[in-house]
């Protein structure tokens, strides 16, 4: 039984539903010496991104990271010798011959991190599914209510004569994300995997919370849930800048991430006002980070 990483699946669902798999036996040897057929192999796609561990100790097993990787889940049991294997000058009709031996089985647990370029963060109605629709091909269900966005969405964006890149839609971080509030522990794991972090604040009056508080909690969260996530490289979208309100509060946030030396962009994800140069700032970032990654 074989995984194997696969570039067109972006979830585990079909695992939720159908959790044993077994492998076809092997045929028996026949007359005239002849073997038993082999079985074909059972080859399970997974997405790209998919931890494997073991179902008992929950130890890694394998991370299948790479473009169709694969992992031996369990080796079929081995063929025994039919009794005209054990013919000798002195003994030409034996009569005696080896059992097949039992294939292996085994729970594995999957668990999978997505894998993104760019992972878009903020708190749930922040606009982060308004942009992703506008920069990508991706359409996901936008609603004026939190938590619109049960799964992650993953989108491709093809921005000029840059190279595309796999931009992502994390749901559900709010305070107290890392201990489970909201859907936190579900998809935070999500965000390990990506070069870049875009924070996504909401700029509008329909925001009673601040954004600057905002922007603090979640990068607290972050931390809290991986260290390393809060060293991550991040630039910000100041989102909803077609609302009135927006343009009040604008100056004092923009002020407040020039003096933290934080790349900052206002836009619309609705009218698509500043995306332009808030894309162009993402493939420069990831540019960077690339030719860093070739210079290593």
């Amino acid at each position: 039984m074989i995984l194997k990483a696969d570039d067109q699946l972006s979830t585990l669902l079909d695992f939720r539903y159908h959790q044993h798999y077994q492998a076809k036996r092997g045929q028996h040897g026949r007359g005239k010496n002849q073997e038993g057929r082999s079985a074909p192999a059972l080859l399970l796609p997974v997405p790209r991104g998919t931890i494997v561990r073991d179902g008992q100790s929950g130890k890694e097993l394998r991370d299948l990271t790479g473009e169709n990787e694969t992992f031996v889940v369990a080796r079929g049991g081995k063929g025994g010798r039919g009794n005209a294997r054990f013919a000798s000058s002195t003994h030409q009709a034996p009569r005696h011959a080896e059992p097949g031996q039992p294939g292996e089985s085994c729970w594995v647990l999957l668990e999978l991190k997505l894998m993104a370029d760019v992972g878009i963060i903020g708190y749930p109605n922040a606009g982060k599914s308004t942009l992703i629709s506008k920069v990508s091909s991706v359409r996901p269900k936008i609603a004026d209510y939190p938590f619109t966005t049960l799964v992650p969405n993953l989108g491709v964006v093809s921005w000029r004569d840059h190279l595309p890149f796999v931009i992502a839609d994390i749901p559900g971080i709010i305070e107290g994300a890392h201990r489970g509030a909201g859907l936190g522990l579900k998809f935070l794991r999500h965000v390990q995997r990506t070069s870049l972090l875009l924070h996504v604040l909401d700029l509008s009056s329909l925001n009673p919370r601040d954004p600057l508080e905002d922007y603090r909690i979640l990068n607290r969260e972050l931390a809290l849930f991986d260290p390393g996530l809060a060293r991550k490289p991040q630039v910000v979208a100041l989102n909803k800048i077609d609302d009135p309100e927006s343009k009040k509060r604008l100056p004092a946030v923009m002020a407040f991430f020039k003096r933290i030396k934080k790349p900052t962009y206002p836009i619309s994800g609705l009218s698509g006002e500043g995306l332009p140069k808030l894309l162009g700032a993402l493939t420069r970032h990831l540019d960077k980070g690339l030719k860093k990654e070739r210079s290593n």
